[in-house]
């Protein structure tokens, strides 16, 4: 029969409580005590139900990372890997394992009603959105990455308005009135298909900043307009490929995401267009990739590995009952070799 824990406190003598313990919180109990213990649930082969763990502590020991699309979509793109890198440092340390969560169903409310965590982190979710209500209605804390500053909300982001302005400033100067710019696609996020992008909204407010003063707006007629993309490789390279064949070509492409900008690379050397001579290019993230691509990639440096480390660090505070405040890290305008002029300049 399955060892328990009924057998190992006969054995050494001591109470259940003095047992679990040992298993869940060793530093309440003498050394010589835990070895004894141990020793004797080695030589029986016990090995703790982590059901009943769970059920008895109230906590699972995990935390979960909600991701806004389906994961085989998500980890298309190298920066959500520098953010789980920062995650998964402050785990080690605290000794929680993690959870990626992606749409249940290709809906997030689903996901969050049945995630068996004890907080979670969540990517582009912020104020004014229904599902932030589930977390609430569970009393399960949470952080928002990207999610915007709002009462009552824990959020690790950076100032994507300002960012995004000193972006366009960047391609504006260099002469640029033809652009194209890839959004990211948006969040599905409750049954009905609403759908939402906090990051496009705020990004889109900052191009449309620097765009008004030097007198120009977005629009068709006007040669800087707007494509939904992919958050990968090959639908940056298919929206490029969709672009670059238009009679009115634009001479600059701005990426929300490097890797889109990747696959722009690729489709201009399939077209023969040199980069920045032809077109220019410009990414943001600042992925590991970008310095080495050919070209090296101009774009917006933004620490993933810090905005992970910084979110896991606040929701631990929130499951210890702490009340910690959201925090804004800096970022930074890379100028690499793929900006350039507009033609003819």
């Amino acid at each position: 029969m399955r060892a328990t824990i009924n057998d190992i406190a006969r054995q050494a003598g001591v109470s259940k409580t003095t047992v679990s313990f040992a298993f869940n919180n060793p530093s309440k109990i003498s050394q010589e005590t835990y070895a004894r213990i141990m020793s004797i649930a080695q030589e029986l082969g016990y090995v703790p139900d982590p059901v009943a763990r769970t059920l008895a502590m109230k906590q699972t020991g995990s935390i979960g990372l909600l991701l806004p699309q389906a994961i085989q979509e998500v980890f298309l793109n190298p920066y959500i890997g520098e953010i789980l890198r920062g995650i998964g440092f402050v785990c080690d340390h605290e000794g929680l394992s993690l959870s990626v969560l992606s749409p249940l169903k290709g809906v997030l409310t689903q996901t969050i009603r049945n995630a068996a965590v004890d907080g979670i982190m969540t990517l582009g979710i912020g104020p004014g959105m229904s599902v932030l209500e589930l977390f609430h209605q569970r009393g399960l804390p949470f952080v928002t990455i990207d999610g915007g500053n709002a009462e009552g909300i824990v959020n690790v982001g950076i100032d994507e308005q300002a960012s995004s302005e000193r972006l366009m400033n960047a391609i504006l100067s260099q002469g640029h009135r033809d652009i194209a710019i890839f959004m990211l696609k948006n969040v599905t996020l409750s049954e009905n298909g609403d759908h939402f992008s906090l990051t496009n909204d705020n990004r889109l407010s900052g191009f449309n900043a620097a765009l008004q003063r030097h007198g120009l707006s977005m629009g068709a007629h006007t040669g800087i307009q707007v494509y939904h993309t992919e958050v990968s490789m090959r639908s940056g390279r298919e929206t490029a490929r969709e672009v670059l064949a238009r009679p009115r070509r634009p001479t600059a492409i701005i990426c929300l995401a490097d890797i889109q900008a990747v696959g722009v690379y690729e489709e201009c050397k399939v077209l023969g267009l040199s980069i920045p001579g032809d077109i220019s290019v410009f990414g943001f993230d600042d992925i590991p990739l970008s310095p080495f691509l050919s070209p090296p990639l101009a774009t917006v440096h933004q620490p993933g590995f810090r905005k992970g480390e910084t979110a896991t660090r606040l929701l631990v505070d929130l499951i210890n009952k702490k009340t910690p405040t959201s925090v804004t890290l800096e970022t930074e305008l890379i100028l690499r070799e793929s900006l350039g002029p507009a033609p003819g300049l």
